[in-house]
């Protein structure tokens, strides 16, 4: 949709105004990465460990926050920063006490450090 002179286009209206800020960029999680991170999420609530959880969009990196009840601190973090990417890896878990349980360039890699059902058993 193109405006004419001296019109706006009223998504950039807050508050009565025109906004002079660009809005902004948010690292997000895309649908893949989303769905394999609900799989684990609904086998651990069907197993009883997890009970909530909170997605945040930051500035430089997306967290999913998992709880084991809603008033608690998250027992983990899995978190996507790009800026990491090309070092130690995008992705993150992280515990309830700060400590990175895995990091690494491959969600499913990462995962597997907090899903106890990807781990092999050897005979």
């Amino acid at each position: 949709m193109s405006f004419g002179p001296g019109e706006t286009d009223p998504s950039e209206f807050h508050g009565g105004r025109a906004s002079a800020a660009a809005p902004a960029v948010r690292v997000t999680f895309d649908r893949r990465e989303l769905d394999r991170i609900f799989r684990l999420y609904g086998s651990k609530v069907a197993a009883g460990e997890w009970r909530d959880y909170a997605i945040d969009f930051l500035k430089d990196r997306a967290v999913f926050s998992v709880f084991r009840r809603a008033a608690e601190v998250p027992i983990y973090r899995i978190e996507r920063a790009p800026r990491l990417a090309r070092r130690q890896g995008a992705y993150s878990v992280i515990s309830a006490t700060g400590l990175i349980v895995r990091r690494g360039h491959e969600l499913e890699r990462v995962l597997s450090a907090i899903d106890k059902s990807l781990s092999l058993v050897a005979n």
